[in-house]
């Protein structure tokens, strides 16, 4: 099984950035962990600030692989661009964010994101991408 996350913009920055939002272990600490605990699966990582970077990535994987999960960060919300990729591709895309997106400000309510997703988990710390993992194997098997 081959799965690819893909983080959006100031994702790089997890660990170091409002902790008191997003927790203080990197994100290539809770990586190494999670293909640790899931040494049967190849689990990729790709990570951009930039809007073209990840529709380039969803496209190249979106054919091939099992699935991916998706932190689109502030992208989530406003990028058609990005939505479109993922209901033009056939691997199955899990979104997740690390804080409750519902129980921040307003304008992060609302994913354009979701709809072409096959779920959407939100709210559960870096746990969120274990949770994704998860749904994924269970999908296959």
């Amino acid at each position: 099984m081959n799965i690819l996350i893909i983080n959006g913009p100031n994702l790089n920055l997890i660990g170091k950035r409002e902790p008191h939002v997003y927790g203080s272990t990197t994100f290539e600490d809770f990586l190494h962990d999670l293909k640790k605990k899931n040494a049967g699966i190849t689990i990729d990582y790709f990570q951009s600030n930039v809007e073209g970077e990840i529709i380039n990535k969803l496209q190249e994987a979106g054919f091939s692989g099992d699935g991916i999960i998706l932190n689109a960060g502030g992208y989530t919300h406003t990028s058609v661009a990005i939505a479109d990729a993922v209901a033009a591709i056939d691997t199955p895309v899990v979104e997740v964010h690390i804080s409750n997106i519902h129980a921040r400000e307003e304008f992060r309510h609302v994913s354009l994101i979701a709809k072409n997703c096959k779920g959407v988990i939100t709210g559960f710390g870096l746990d969120s991408y274990r949770l994704a993992v998860e749904s994924l194997k269970e999908k296959r098997g």
